[in-house]
């Protein structure tokens, strides 16, 4: 087959979605399959990225447009970028060469109504690569009123592109959920999860970690973040717990990547003196394996409003690595059900936790920290299931089956649950 996929992230960017194109469209290209790609020339935060504007790389066939990136700083700078890119998209659907099937990603968010458009003007087949929903997540975080002429007309727009693709992806079954309830079939809603790659993300012991020494952190219980700190996660639980245990000798609790919470984070550290605690930058994809395995507990939080919208893929890096998680979040969500699922680690609801969720919390990262048993066996278990469901070439030959319309049934599907 020949396949387009668009996404404004592809490698050598360090965004998320564009590190799981890369794994996706590489494999597919392995298999034979003739796989190009168009993105974005601009960085995921910000400044161009050091790469050619076409290039083959590992079989897959790339294509950056643009040459500038506004970065993610502001919401109007996200715009700027969002609305550039999604006219040159346009236009090559529109006017480009034919594909056996374009596969769109949802960053910029509404690339589905350009594949409805390109569908009903000249017969191109899509399919919808659901990373998040919008504008679900501008409306679940009060950026998009509820009900406003605007967000009405957003959601039309959105459905317009749901509902005219060959098959929508969804990353688990809350996502697949509320899709269902956007009007899409669902013999064309298959579940496909994120995931990580056993090759590149496994335990590695502590002393063979060369950024153990870098970060001085041995004989302590490192408690990490890692990844976006974005406005679909809560902080304010974690950092009443690190203000809490601000001396308590044998916690450190590391930050690592970017986002728009990471100033707050910090800010609120300097402010309370918290001395246990640092933020560092994102490492390359080639070193996250050893950044990953730096902790002993691995944090995720959500909000319970954005639950089934956004699905932190920052679980499965994780699990890979066999290190417990401790998730502040609903319940009712594709990580939490993975992490309670597996066993895999403590999920603390904050709607059944009544008020006490900072104390939950706090008990927890004691626990954790004192039994090293507890983490093991978390670990262990987490390692099995991101094996079975979650490791790169199951989830991946799935997408294959998809991609050769065969759409598995929800209930034979790779789920996140």
């Amino acid at each position: 087959m020949t396949l387009l996929f668009v996404n404004q992230h592809y490698y050598p960017d360090v965004a998320a979605t564009g590190q799981k194109l890369t794994d996706l469209a590489e494999y597919l290209a392995a298999r034979g399959h003739a796989v190009h790609i168009l993105c974005s020339r601009g960085k995921y935060l910000a400044g161009a990225l050091d790469a050619p504007a076409r290039e083959t790389r590992n079989g897959v066939h790339i294509r950056r447009t643009g040459r500038t990136s506004h970065g993610r700083s502001t919401h109007l700078r996200r715009l700027l970028d969002y609305a550039g890119f999604y006219a040159r998209v346009l236009l090559h659907l529109l006017f480009g060469r034919r594909y056996d099937r374009v596969i769109l990603l949802t960053t910029p968010p509404l690339l589905g109504v350009a594949g409805g458009l390109a569908r009903r003007l000249r017969g191109q087949e899509y399919a919808i690569w659901s990373m998040d929903l919008h504008p679900d997540a501008e409306e679940a975080l009060g950026m998009a009123p509820a009900g406003h002429p605007v967000t009405r007309l957003l959601h039309a727009l959105n459905d317009f592109g749901y509902r005219n693709a060959a098959f929508v992806a969804a990353l688990g079954p809350f996502m697949r959920a509320r899709i269902l309830a956007r009007g899409v079939a669902p013999e064309r809603v298959a579940i496909l999860p994120m995931w990580d790659r056993k090759e590149a993300i496994y335990p590695v012991p502590p002393d063979e970690n060369p950024l153990f020494d870098r970060f001085d952190l041995r004989d302590r219980c490192v408690v990490m973040y890692s990844g976006n700190a974005g406005l679909a996660h809560r902080f304010d639980e974690v950092l009443e717990a690190m203000l809490a245990l601000r001396d308590h000798p044998d916690l450190y609790f590391l930050f690592a990547g970017d986002g728009p919470r990471k100033q707050d984070i910090i800010a609120f550290a300097e402010r309370h003196r918290i001395r246990n605690f640092s933020y560092v930058d994102y490492v390359p994809r080639e070193a996250l394996v050893y950044s990953l395995n730096l902790a002993d507990v691995h944090l995720l939080t959500l909000r319970r409003e954005m639950a089934g919208i956004a699905v932190p893929c920052k679980l499965y890096g994780s699990m890979a690595a066999g290190k417990p998680t401790l998730m502040v979040g609903p319940e009712a969500s594709e990580p939490a059900q993975a992490i309670l699922d597996a066993g895999a680690g403590i999920v603390i609801d904050p709607d059944r936790a009544g008020g006490r969720t900072v104390d939950e919390l706090i008990q927890a990262l004691l626990a954790l920290a004192e039994r090293n048993d507890l983490r093991t066996a978390y670990g262990l278990r987490g390692r099995e299931a991101f094996l079975a469901a979650f490791e790169m070439d199951v989830v991946c030959e799935a997408w294959a089956r998809c991609l050769e319309g065969r759409v598995p049934a929800p209930e034979t599907a790779v789920t996140a649950a």
